[in-house]
């Protein structure tokens, strides 16, 4: 079969699966499961013959994303967790007394 249609399939189907709500998700899991989950994506590059992204890669992309998303919406619940730097180029990182936040969405970015 082409590697072009094995491609789609993946990218339409499988990745489809394996990101449905991955910013909720994937920074809670253990390296383990992120290992298992890598080996998916390993094995779906063997058989189509083509590089693919990792699933780190599709969270912090996904990430990125959403974190876009919450910044152009000012009335957003999380807007206001975006506050910029005096420099005007970096993002205030979230201050917490746990570490429970460490591997939430807009600490990772």
């Amino acid at each position: 079969m082409d590697s072009r249609i094995l491609c789609n399939f993946y990218r339409c189907t499988i990745e489809s699966i394996l990101t449905g709500c991955i910013t909720a998700w994937y920074g809670s899991c253990t390296a383990l499961n992120r290992k298992t989950l890598q080996r998916v994506v390993k094995t779906a590059q063997h058989i189509t013959r083509t590089e693919l992204p990792s699933m780190e890669d599709l969270y912090t992309q996904r990430c990125r994303k959403k974190a876009g998303r919450i910044l152009k919406d000012p009335h957003h619940p999380s807007n206001n967790l975006f506050c910029l730097l005096p420099s005007g180029r970096r993002y205030r990182s979230i201050r917490t007394k746990t570490t429970r936040l460490r591997t939430v969405l807009y600490h990772r970015l």
